[in-house]
């Protein structure tokens, strides 16, 4: 297990548990889409665990990195994307595809 992972699962749980978290617009119309809300997605992302880790990528764009992690919710895969600043800010959140290696947002 990678030594960040554990620092970061226990930070975005927090936040999620506080409902310290932010949406971008992407990732409100993937939860719409899902048939979920933010509650919804701040629970999911209070319970991760360190199994869900999809590993970290480096956005392009501002060079924070990136969280990437694959819950399963109802028999469903997920693909969660998350950046850690003052609070947790959910990038996308919607069904897992195979070979998924969606764009930094």
């Amino acid at each position: 297990m990678p030594g960040w992972l554990l620092k970061v699962q226990k930070r975005i749980k927090g936040l999620a548990a506080t409902r310290e978290v932010l949406f971008t617009l992407k990732a409100l119309q993937e939860l719409a889409d899902l048939g979920l809300d933010e509650e919804d997605a701040c629970d999911t992302l209070a319970e991760l665990t360190a199994e869900d880790s999809a590993g970290r990528l480096k956005a392009a764009t501002t060079g924070e990195w990136m969280y990437v992690f694959k819950p399963q919710v109802f028999e469903t895969a997920l693909y969660v994307k998350v950046i850690l600043r003052g609070r947790c800010i959910l990038i996308s959140f919607h069904e897992d595809e195979p070979n998924n290696d969606e764009e930094d947002a």
